[in-house]
């Protein structure tokens, strides 16, 4: 009875954690530290609108994903500017922005200040309403 009563726990809570992680992963969250980033520490030119910075490594698959769904949806836009880069070969800036987990998209303001951030795959709802909150 002790292990049934056990198993039951354990896999309640794995079920409460499972559920949390699914629905906290992809969502662009505003808030947080309030950061600013130069197109010195990025190594490009950030975008005249806005800026979707993509910290990636090279085995993630859903970094991948971000990716594609990223340069897909800001192609046609001159004001606003995908960045990939790779957090392994830019550890210091990842520890300096709090980058736990790839793939992180920090949408950053004209200014480079962030204004929210995607851990996981963002999804595309989300940053197409972000596109339309922040049109000039």
């Amino acid at each position: 009875m002790d292990n049934l009563l056990l198993l039951a726990a354990v896999l309640l809570t794995s079920s409460i954690f499972g559920y949390w992680h699914r629905t906290s992963r992809g969502k662009i969250k505003s808030g947080g530290r309030k950061l600013e980033i130069s197109a010195k520490e990025v190594g490009e030119k950030l975008g005249s609108r806005l800026t979707l910075l993509q910290f990636s490594s090279a085995f993630c698959s859903p970094c991948r994903t971000t990716k594609m769904l990223l340069e897909q949806l800001t192609n046609d836009l001159p004001d606003v500017k995908h960045i990939d880069i790779n957090a392994e070969s830019h550890i210091e800036l990842a520890r300096n922005l709090n980058i736990l987990s790839t793939p992180t998209t920090l949408v950053l303001d004209s200014d480079g200040r962030e204004i929210g951030r995607a851990v996981g795959v963002p999804k595309r709802e989300q940053v197409l309403n972000l596109l339309e909150v922040f049109e000039i």
